[in-house]
């Protein structure tokens, strides 16, 4: 099973959850790019379009690739008014693209599923001499005053390892802040490795509080969650939820947010 396409099985609540950005980390990308009208820009993964509407704003040309067909069709829906605006329905390895074209390529939270020796090429031949490729996701940390809640949801994970392979979820503090560093340093080098040069990153922060219920929604949407089968998921997920909800029924993430771009020359 194609794990991306978990994401196109529950649009409503991927939309209302997941994290968007912060204005900084858009108006950074906007300045580096030069991006105005009249430009030429293009998100691989658009989802249902949480780092969309800021570069359309600027009034450039956006043209999205996104994989699931709901997502899609529900991006298409979002942004009707904009009429500088599409969506193709495949996926970004195999779609058909005029190269040399884009002032701009960007990915928020999506670029990873696209192994960087066939991505990374692409997104430089579609670029423009002097194009910019933004690279952004979102690293969430337990905040700190819900500590005693992450250690708790930790040994739920722990208990439910063999589900989630290797990569299972860590929600050490300290481990995610290694992980972060680590994909920080790989992304940086990735770009340079592949000729982009100027290249830059910087972090970003902020705060989302999620209730018990929205917690295990919004878990439920990750596609490593949505892949467990069912008659574990739904046990797995009310532990969740009954830790949260004797905590006091409040979760808060510390979102970190990790922007890196490089300049095709």
């Amino acid at each position: 099973m194609d794990l991306r396409l978990t994401f196109n099985e529950d649009v409503s609540n991927y939309e209302r959850l997941r994290p968007t950005y912060t204005d900084e980390l858009f108006d950074d990308a906007i300045r580096f790019s030069s991006l105005s009208r009249n430009k030429r820009a293009l998100e691989i993964g658009i989802g249902t379009g949480q780092a969309t509407l800021p570069f359309l704003n600027t009034g450039c040309k956006v043209t999205a690739i996104e994989i699931g067909e709901k997502l899609a069709q529900f991006s298409r829906e979002k942004f009707a008014e904009f009429k500088s605006f599409e969506v193709i329905n495949q996926d970004f390895e195999s779609v058909q693209l005029d190269e040399n074209a884009y002032d701009l390529v960007y990915s928020a939270s999506a670029f990873h599923w696209i192994p960087q020796e066939i991505g990374l090429p692409k997104v430089y031949g579609l670029l423009k001499s002097g194009g910019v490729f933004a690279w952004f996701s979102t690293q969430p940390f337990p905040a700190q005053e819900h500590t005693h809640i992450h250690e708790a949801l930790q040994k739920v994970y722990d208990k439910y390892s063999e589900f989630f392979g290797e990569q299972r979820p860590k929600l050490d503090p300290q481990i995610k802040q290694q992980q972060l560093e680590k994909k920080r340093l790989g992304r940086f080098n990735a770009l340079r490795h592949y000729g982009f040069v100027d290249v830059t990153d910087k972090f970003y922060y902020g705060t989302r509080t999620f209730n018990a219920k929205d917690y295990t929604i919004l878990i439920s949407t990750y596609s490593d969650h949505k892949a467990m089968p069912e008659e574990i998921r739904i046990p797995f997920l009310k532990e969740i939820y009954d830790i949260i909800d004797r905590c006091g029924g409040k979760f808060t993430l510390s979102d970190t947010m990790l922007l890196c771009m490089g300049i095709k020359p």
